[in-house]
């Protein structure tokens, strides 16, 4: 179902797909708040702009009676091209009316189960080989001829890998969103499954270093697609909300469950099958991927029923997204530079980005140095947070009642409640487990640290993206990319350090700096819950939302 409207008569941000309506239409969807959609001007709609009355004409009605408004002879139209003009006054705007079977926010709940619970999938397929790369650094060790006694050398494959997953999504998460999810998908697993050859038939160390730079990228990619597929499909937040948590899990899961597979592939075999088994895994998965994902990107969608209107009825028809005007090399550089600029002007942004970066710097150190069956643990504690998570979202929903800034909306503070305890057990983790990491202690004692570590990872992890994307709106993109960059970094490098760190420190020590760290930064989801509200109200970029300036054009990313 579509309906029409002048371009005369002022199509506007509430006219795209997300929002499923004008104020006059009977579509009325609710746009979903959650950081993987694309926030931006034409998609978001501040509070002090929504209901304005306009004056415009429309034409509900099946698509294939859907009517043009023009004075003029419409049958002499439909027999040329020549009328195909997106500048022209008289074109149609393509939108999904409410109940259209081909909106994504209709499909039935099975159909969007089988695509959730794949692109998790895909998550934590795609996360593997971030982990798993340490569990083979004695075979590298050997057959490279890479010297680790003075400095972790083979650490640099580490640092290339989340190198290429920090920058990778700047520049290339915005084509996805032209060339809608499939593309994006197939185009970037393919080129992560070339990238997982180039390891596994690596000659020198060098050549792994470059090739796992191009293949974080690409992994990178992978996964900002499959977050944006959940909000593509689950349209409120209720609805949303476990389908998140799932695979907020998935993205701490796939990097902690790395050591422990590619530590027993390697104690019976060479450590290239590390990575011939994720070429066979990931080869043998892409088929199955093809048959049961689906396009979800609504605009893209539409630009498919425009295009086809034009070409087949020869018929003046638009998706709001086609006359945005905005190209690519603008919304590249918006992806770009606005991340940049928020990591040195933003408090809520500056401490947030340290306050995740920390933590993903410690599970990217754990997977460096764990191996064993120990590391499991990280992945365990990660579940506990998901069986926990839905706790969280009743207090973060319930708190709409008690919001005075704007009613029956949640307030983004209650986005930390389950924050505060999990940064503090995050921290508690740290020195339990540099003070039992002993050959004296039984091996549960430092197991139950790293679970306690990986349950706040989680809990870190999902406070950061729910809270950015709900206090900056349309620019929750640029936060998100800003913490990703930020997040990424940081686990490049750490591990870097950390031979270092616990071979000077020891395990005892080097564990309490840690959580010393920990704890300072664990004041963030604090100081955010009693005095957010001022924060958010001295931000520049929360002041813009909604006034009509150049927002976020490019997807979250998340990774």
């Amino acid at each position: 179902m579509c309906e029409t409207i002048r371009e005369s008569d002022e199509a506007s941000p509430e006219n795209d797909y997300r929002t499923g309506s004008s104020p006059t239409s009977s579509c009325t969807y609710t746009l979903p708040n959650h950081p993987y959609h694309r926030n931006d001007s034409s998609h978001q709609i501040h509070p002090a702009f929504r209901n304005k009355p306009r004056q415009e004409s429309k034409i509900n009605g099946p698509i294939s009676k859907l009517r043009k408004l023009s004075s003029s002879n419409t049958d002499e139209k439909s027999s040329s091209d020549s009328h195909i003009d997106k500048e022209s006054d008289d074109k149609e705007v393509v939108e999904f009316e409410e109940g259209d079977e081909k909106n994504p926010f209709n499909w039935p709940k099975w159909k969007k189960w089988v695509i959730t619970i794949t692109v998790c999938f895909i998550s934590i397929l795609t996360g593997l080989p971030a982990g798993a790369y340490g569990a083979g650094n004695a075979g590298m060790e050997r057959q490279f001829h890479v010297s680790q006694s003075s400095f972790p050398t083979l650490y640099w494959a580490t640092a290339s890998w989340n190198l290429g997953a920090a920058l990778f999504p700047l520049f290339f998460v915005p084509l996805t969103e032209s060339m809608g999810r499939m593309t994006g998908y197939f185009v970037s697993y393919i080129l992560f499954l070339a990238w997982l050859f180039g390891q596994a038939f690596a000659q020198n160390f060098a050549t792994m270093v470059v090739v796992r730079f191009f293949g974080g990228g690409a992994s990178s990619i992978v996964i900002n697609c499959a977050g944006g597929t959940i909000t593509d499909i689950w349209k409120t937040a209720g609805e949303r909300s476990f389908p998140m948590s799932l695979y907020g899990m998935t993205s701490v899961v796939g990097i902690a469950l790395g050591p422990f597979i590619g530590g027993a592939i390697q104690r019976n075999l060479d450590w290239r099958w590390i990575y011939y088994i994720q070429i066979a895994l990931n080869g043998g998965f892409l088929p199955i991927f093809w048959l049961l994902l689906k396009e979800t990107r609504g605009d893209v969608l539409l630009r498919k029923r425009a295009k086809k209107m034009r070409e087949e009825e020869g018929r003046n028809a638009w998706a709001q997204s086609e006359l945005s005007g905005e190209t690519l090399k603008k919304r590249v550089k918006t992806s770009v530079t606005r991340p940049m600029k928020m990591l040195v002007t933003e408090p809520v942004v500056i401490s947030f980005t340290l306050w995740v970066s920390f933590a993903w710097g410690i599970l990217y150190n754990f997977s460096t140095f764990q191996t064993s069956l120990i590391q499991l643990a990280l992945s365990a504690g990660a579940i506990i947070g998901l069986i926990l998570n839905p706790i969280q979202d009743h207090l973060y929903l319930h708190s709409a009642s008690r919001n005075k800034e704007s009613k029956n909306t949640p307030i983004p503070e209650s986005r930390l409640y389950f924050a505060i305890p999990g940064s503090l057990i995050f921290t508690a983790g740290l020195f339990w487990y540099g003070w039992t990491s002993s050959p004296t202690l039984p091996w549960i004692l430092p197991t139950l640290g790293i679970g306690a570590v990986g349950l706040g990872i989680y809990e870190i992890y999902m406070a950061v993206i729910n809270y950015l994307s709900d206090s900056y709106v349309e620019y929750a993109a640029s936060a998100l990319s800003a913490a990703s960059l930020g997040r990424n970094l940081f686990g490049a490098f750490l591990p870097l350090a950390s031979q270092s760190l616990f071979g000077q420190l020891g395990y005892q020590w080097a564990g309490s700096l840690l959580g010393f760290i920990g704890l300072v930064l664990s004041l963030a989801p604090v100081v955010l819950v009693g005095w957010g509200r001022r924060a958010r109200k001295r931000s520049s970029f929360v002041g813009e939302a909604g006034e009509g300036d150049e927002s976020d054009s490019g997807e979250q990313n998340h990774v």
